[in-house]
């Protein structure tokens, strides 16, 4: 079997027509119609592009000996899955920049949101210890700061969450690049692990050390005032320690998606799809259960429990589900 009869046999094979195939490789359908004639043979970047569109090796497509054509078995019906979406290196430069600026904001957001009881703890605690300031202004001023602070990184929250929707895309569809941009990818990823690895490091340092000042605080009898103190620094440590996880999480998975690596890898997608409907049909039980249990018992003040052992079952469900996909797909 020669190239032009591979490329026919590959095309059929998805329910593709010549002009489904221009489309993704960005020719016209005389082009198509031309290679599988053979009157005329792609070139180099062609069949890079055609080898990552079909998912077999260019070996396949440019030697005439591999003459075995993967496909489904006779019995089983052609699959007539959604053609993969083009991705331009406008679009996914684009989107880089877009999560470079998201990140940040989105990060300061979430520690803006961690800090937020801060200064309600800190005035209360004056009150306290009769530093000049009434209960009642203490507690007045630390809501007002804290309900201002909420507003604030909740609408961070929002906003850029509406920014970043027009590309909900990359999570769900299978997508391809140009093979060069493949390339400076991956090499713009390489050049970014240090910075990754460092981020981490640094946080998870600043979690564990922001625990001892409490603790020495504490041990010591130290006042009420300064225990608070204390404290607050261990909030401002886990902040400063979330705000770089999530940012330099976004880049990570960012490159991730454009590279459908890890969580978006292409048999992770389809098998997302696959389990489209157990969230929701999973979390309507758990809500039947909790109202169920609670109207019926009546101890709405333990019930709230049910909750969080849910979410932890979700977790293990959904890992048990993707094993046995694998398991089935392999």
């Amino acid at each position: 079997m020669n190239l032009a009869q591979k490329i026919m046999e590959l095309r059929k094979q998805r329910g593709w027509s010549q002009e489904d195939l221009s489309e993704q490789m960005d020719v016209s359908r005389q082009s198509v119609s031309k290679w599988e004639s053979g009157a005329s043979v792609p070139d180099l970047e062609k069949i890079l592009k055609l080898s990552q569109l079909f998912d077999v090796s260019t070996d396949y497509l440019l030697k005439d000996n591999i003459a075995e054509l993967p496909q489904s078995p006779a019995d089983t019906p052609v699959s007539r899955e959604p053609m993969p979406r083009n991705v331009s290196t406008a679009e996914a430069e684009n989107y880089l920049a877009l999560i470079r600026r998201a990140s940040t904001r989105i990060a300061a957001a979430v520690l803006v949101l961690i800090l937020s009881p801060t200064p309600l703890m800190l005035l209360g605690a004056l009150a306290e210890n009769n530093m000049g300031l009434s209960e009642n202004a203490a507690g007045g001023i630390g809501v007002g700061i804290l309900l201002a602070m909420i507003a604030a990184g909740v609408l961070v929250l929002v906003m850029s969450g509406l920014k970043l929707s027009g590309y909900e895309y990359l999570e769900k569809e299978v997508i391809v690049l140009e093979r060069s941009l493949v390339l400076q990818l991956i090499q713009r990823r390489q050049a970014f692990q240090p910075t990754y690895g460092w981020t981490i490091g640094i946080g998870v340092t600043l979690c564990i050390l922001g625990i001892v000042p409490v603790i020495v605080v504490g041990a010591l009898g130290g006042s009420d005032l300064l225990c608070m103190a204390m404290v607050d620094v261990l909030l401002l440590c886990i902040a400063v320690a979330v705000f770089g996880f999530i940012r330099v999480g976004m880049i990570h998975e960012s490159y991730q998606k454009l590279l459908q690596e890890g969580d978006y890898s292409i048999d992770q997608k389809r098998r997302n799809k696959r389990m489209a409907a157990f969230p929701g049909i999973y979390w309507c039980i758990v809500t039947a259960i909790y109202l169920g249990y609670s109207f019926y018992t009546g101890n709405w003040d333990r019930s709230w429990i049910i909750w969080p052992v849910a979410g932890v079952l979700f977790a293990a469900c959904v890992g048990i589900v993707n094993a046995a996909m694998q398991k089935k797909e392999s």
